[in-house]
């Protein structure tokens, strides 16, 4: 049996759940067999800067400096900027650190001289020591943007900060999808992985972008390898975020049960939380066994990664579709 550290991973993330996965398989997988594609629909321009919200969360996760308190941003940054830019009469509505704005600045110089985003994550990672590539889901700005009840059409940023995501989501839709595409190196990660993991991130906000970049869903249809979900919804609530709250607007009942029916054919295994092993999730075509998948501490983040790769691991010994 191949051991789990030897097998070609791909880790598909968005947000701050889907980083302690990646932070937990990271502490176990080494770099040249761990890939970690991120979530870029939450992108957006902001004072004239590119933010990439949940590249930076990747990358300050791995890193090590994120803030434990916030599971985003760096952590002890200060806010003198904002609070210069309210001298002036500014209302500022998204927190931007400031040692958070050098990795904007750094990003917006380099994208506007016409380097790709690809390029600079790995130069931004590089320089902060981590060694598991990190690359985002696609190159092209391809913005999500919610339809709400109350406020009309918003961008994602104004939606989920700006209105703290209270409006009714009515739809949600993928700007400039017909003109993305997929890096050579996300491609390559891809048909090369062993197993294709989908992080415990919002199904509808942080992995829905991802898929929505034309060729993902085939390319990961087309690979007969393990594709695991870890259900980012534990005894009928969110752990953190609006999930519960979009999936009940949306129609869904708010369960573990409906996260794995709405990834259908894209995933063959599902991870979901002990609490919920009264569901019974598993099926012909989809494998599924319960964890304790809530991520307080580091060690948490590896012990489930851990997990989750050894339960895969049984997948060869066991040719038999169902609970493990």
């Amino acid at each position: 049996m191949t051991h789990i550290t030897d097998q070609r991973i791909v880790v598909l993330v968005g947000g701050v759940g889907g980083a302690k996965l990646a932070h937990g398989l990271a502490q176990i997988v080494p770099p040249e067999h761990l890939t970690v594609i991120v979530n870029t629909g939450d992108d957006f321009w902001h004072y004239g800067l590119r933010i990439c919200t949940d590249l930076d969360t990747v990358m300050y996760t791995l890193s090590g400096l994120v803030d434990p308190a916030n599971g985003w941003g760096v952590g002890g940054d200060t806010v003198l900027t904002l609070e210069a830019l309210r001298r002036f009469g500014e209302q500022p509505w998204f927190r931007l650190g400031d040692q958070d704005l050098a990795t904007h600045l750094i990003r917006t110089e380099a994208l506007r001289a016409g380097e790709s985003l690809t390029s600079v994550t790995r130069r931004l990672t590089s320089a902060l020591g981590i060694l598991h590539p990190i690359l985002p889901m696609t190159d092209a700005e391809m913005p999500t943007i919610i339809e709400t009840v109350e406020q009309g059409t918003l961008e994602f940023q104004e939606y989920f900060v700006k209105q703290r995501w209270q409006p009714t989501v009515t739809r949600i839709d993928y700007a400039n999808a017909e003109r993305a595409t997929l890096s050579a190196e996300v491609i390559a990660a891809l048909d090369q992985a062993d197993l294709i993991l989908f992080g415990p991130s919002n199904p509808w906000l942080s992995i829905a972008p991802i898929l929505a970049v034309p060729g993902m869903r085939d390319r990961l249809l087309a690979r007969d390898v393990p594709r695991v979900a870890l259900s980012p919804i534990v005894g009928g609530q969110a752990l953190k975020g609006p999930a519960a709250k979009l999936m009940a607007e949306l129609g869904y009942t708010v369960s573990a049960s409906a996260v794995a029916e709405y990834y259908g054919a894209i995933i063959n295994g599902f991870v979901y939380d002990d609490r919920d092993r009264h569901l019974n999730i598993a099926h012909e075509a989809l494998r599924a066994t319960t964890l304790n998948s809530v991520m307080h501490t580091d060690a948490d983040r590896a012990t489930l990664a851990a997990a989750m790769l050894t339960w895969v691991q049984t997948w060869n010994a066991d040719k038999v579709g169902g609970a493990v």
